[in-house]
């Protein structure tokens, strides 16, 4: 009885009117003729190469794009794919020679341009192919899949195997550039890149052939043992390319992740203009720009519970929030702005709002209540009173803010704490606690624009009164005493306190 099922139906068609046009035979001796080792084939490999790696060390698309015009690998990786699908291991011995033979050679030539280009910086060309993702997979995909098309067909040219050599041709000059510059991270993750591409476009191409009724009868010289070690050089291959799709499928999910987590808390008005996850910290450090109508002070705690929740694992979570107008639009409007405009939410705008959110959250205020000069760097707040601190701990505070934002003039104004007591040693000068107490002393002055009263015998009393007068801090002797002790003055209550010095402060921007 006749097989009439549909899936039965769709062979028979497919057999008759895709199968029977292709000649196979001659397809098969093309293929064979073009992935093969020849004196042209390693001029144009070396050609494409030095183009490439000049095109990465300039990070410009274009000159890598023209080392794609006359790169030849297209011939040896649809070859293998093509000996895979009839299981000839002459024609995979010899296809994969061709191949690896030139994209080692291509590796070296490159490394050697490096070495002697003054030019080893890792540009953003370079960096792009270091760490292949679901995008570098599904452009080998769709490039062997029209590179076996179009072999298949009879219209494999130029243009066909442009798409072959992108997938290719990059990740071996990154991979010289790694090995020129030692650079263990470039050389490693454009291997796996390239690794990836590879395999994908080989069994890409052998799934095609087969599709297309390229199989063992049109290579007769084989055997068990062959057929055995064609599966097992398979499943070996296949091993990085699972790891990096385990991978690559996790960082996709978590980016996903990450986008639902940020949009969930900032709802539909909201925007979000830039989003970043960071793979190599742990753990993973997401970092986004939103233009919202609305400030949400919880917003990254809240963030890191959700995305922790869907991707089951941690992440540390920096947001930078933007206020935009609250109308129709207004946030899709201000989106627009900034790419119009390469950004309006500028390195700047990101720095600022970076040092407002530290100093908010170690002086214990609103982010209003910070006043920042831009022009000259210098941004300013008062701190509120923390129980039992001393000035000490605030002095400290401020240090390691300062610490933190090189190039900023950081000024923590403490509350009037009680002042310490100056310790003095036997030869009448301050002892080491007494001059870390003088220290902070001065300091607090200075934040807070007071004078100071100084109690304690004369001698020494007068020496830490001419201390402040060098510091530039009004200090007068008031009285008597064992030991020398301060305390604030009462400030005229007309006055007005001093700003930081040269300073003159402006509120920080809304966000």
């Amino acid at each position: 009885m006749a097989e009439t099922g549909p899936h039965h139906v769709l062979l028979a068609w497919w057999r008759t009117h895709a199968i029977a046009q292709v000649e196979h035979q001659a397809v098969n001796e093309r293929v064979h003729e073009d992935a093969g080792w020849s004196q042209r084939y390693l001029f144009n490999t070396a050609m494409s190469a030095g183009i490439a790696i000049l095109g990465l060390l300039l990070s410009s698309p274009a000159v890598v794009i023209g080392a794609m015009l006359i790169s030849p690998l297209m011939g040896p990786i649809i070859g293998l794919g093509f000996a895979l699908a009839t299981a000839d291991a002459h024609q995979i011995k010899r296809a994969s020679t061709a191949l690896i033979g030139g994209s080692v050679f291509a590796v070296l030539f490159c490394a050697l341009l490096v070495l002697v280009s003054p030019l080893q910086n890792v540009t953003t060309e370079i960096a792009a192919r270091t760490r292949p993702n679901l995008f570098d997979l599904l452009i080998a995909l769709f490039s062997a899949l029209a590179g076996s098309y179009a072999t298949i067909r009879g219209r494999a040219g130029t243009i066909v195997g442009v798409a072959i050599a992108t997938a290719l041709m990059p990740p071996i000059a990154v991979i010289g550039f790694g090995l020129a510059t030692w650079n263990g991270t470039v050389f490693f993750g454009s291997l796996l890149l390239f690794v990836t591409n590879f395999v994908t476009i080989a069994l890409t191409a052998a799934v095609m052939a087969r599709i297309y009724g390229f199989g063992p009868t049109l290579s007769p010289h084989q055997t068990a043992f062959q057929s055995i070690a064609i599966l097992v050089t398979l499943a070996l291959l296949a091993v990085p390319l699972g790891l990096s799709l385990r991978r690559i499928a996790f960082e996709n999910f978590a980016n996903s992740y990450a986008r639902q987590a940020v949009s969930d808390v900032f709802g539909s008005q909201a925007r979000i203009s830039q989003l970043d996850l960071d793979f190599r910290s742990s753990p993973i450090k997401l970092t986004a720009t939103v233009l919202t109508p609305t400030y949400r002070a919880d917003a990254n705690r809240k963030v890191e519970r959700t995305f922790a929740k869907a991707a089951g694992q941690g992440a540390a979570v920096s947001i930078e929030q933007y206020r935009v107008g609250t109308g129709p639009g207004a946030a899709e409007a201000a989106a627009l702005q900034a790419a119009a405009s390469q950004g309006s939410v500028s390195s700047v705008d990101a720095e600022v709002a970076e040092l407002v959110e530290r100093l908010a959250l170690v002086a214990g205020v609103d982010q209003g209540q910070i006043m920042v000069d831009r022009d000259n760097k210098r941004a300013r707040v008062a701190a509120t009173l923390l129980p039992g601190a001393q000035l000490s701990a605030y002095h400290l505070l401020e240090s390691r803010v300062a610490g933190v934002e090189p190039g900023w003039t950081i000024a923590l104004v403490p509350p009037a704490a009680p002042l310490p007591d100056v310790s003095f040693g036997d030869d009448d000068a301050p002892d080491a606690a007494g001059r870390a107490a003088l220290g902070e002393a001065i300091w607090a002055a200075k934040r807070l624009g007071l004078a100071i009263e100084v109690r304690g015998p004369i001698a020494q009393a007068t020496t830490v009164v001419q201390a402040f007068a060098k510091a530039g801090i009004a200090a007068t002797r008031v009285g008597g005493g064992r030991t020398v002790t301060l305390r604030w003055a009462v400030p005229d209550p007309t006055a007005t306190p001093l700003p930081a010095p040269g300073a003159t402060p402006t509120p920080a921007p809304p966000r």
